[in-house]
């Protein structure tokens, strides 16, 4: 099972630039979009289905804002849109698909970076959002979590922890919430699963002061799986020179057995 997680910063925007060649080129299982920035009557589903996909949304009230979404080779067997707490569904974060052996969620965690307010929303979606997996894990004990957190967890995910200690995203009560989500909530960081030591590695760049040359980035997308598929990960990756936004795709492999 081969599962991609990309925030492509707008679905038409990235199709555009070639998204739709570089899926077909693949031969991905499933794929988890975040910040699709698009209302579902305005996404060309035609597009994925075409290569072969069934398609799921869950889109932002707002116009051009946020959104996720899910494409598959198999068809869902249910499909959960939202966490069922307006101030976020509102916004389109939370998408969840179940399968046969497993479920997978996409989603879209707040940024910070717009000011205060938006930091005291992000913060109270992350302790909204702790309980509610706890919950999913009761119901779908094989469960994907995979999209942009917007969090750097270690010094290591991100190019300049020193300057950036104060910034939004690797604020020390952010990277706390990472530490128990990874161990509180038994969820495991699949790119550290596999690749424990790995520097340099990043899915996101500013678009400024060519940030993205110069390679200096965060890794703020991650594939985390519950416990029950921990020992099912075969490979986990970041693509980095897959160029449709200012994030990459992040690759996740699971044995077909699980």
């Amino acid at each position: 099972m081969k599962i991609i997680s990309y925030n492509v910063n707008g679905i038409r925007s990235a199709l555009r630039k070639g998204l739709a060649d570089w899926i077909a080129a693949n031969d991905f299982d499933i794929i988890c979009f975040q910040e699709t920035k698009a209302h579902i009557a305005d996404i060309p589903i035609e597009v994925f289905t075409d290569l072969g996909y069934h398609s799921y949304w869950h889109s932002a009230q707002k116009k051009g804002y946020s959104g996720v979404g899910i494409i598959s080779k198999q068809p869902a067997k249910s499909i959960k849109i939202g966490c069922d707490i307006p101030q976020y569904d509102h916004e389109g974060r939370v998408l969840i698909a179940d399968f046969d052996t497993v479920s997978v969620m996409s989603v879209y965690m707040p940024s910070g970076s717009g000011g205060d307010e938006r930091q005291a929303f992000k913060m109270q979606f992350l302790a909204d959002f702790k309980p509610f997996a706890e919950q999913l894990l009761i119901e779908r004990p094989k469960l994907i979590i995979s999209g942009d957190y917007n969090i750097c967890h270690k010094a290591i995910d991100i190019h300049d922890p020193i300057r950036n200690a104060n910034a939004s995203g690797f604020l020390p009560e952010e990277r706390h919430w990472m530490d128990t989500f990874f161990t509180e909530n038994g969820f495991v960081d699949t790119f550290r699963l596999i690749n424990p030591t790995q520097k340099d590695s990043y899915s996101w760049w500013s678009f400024r002061a060519n940030a993205r040359q110069n390679n200096k980035g965060w890794r703020i997308d991650y594939h985390a799986v519950s416990q029950a598929l921990s020992n099912k990960v075969i490979a986990a990756n970041i693509l980095p020179n897959i160029e449709h936004a200012d994030h990459c795709p992040i690759f996740l492999a699971l044995n077909d057995d699980c």
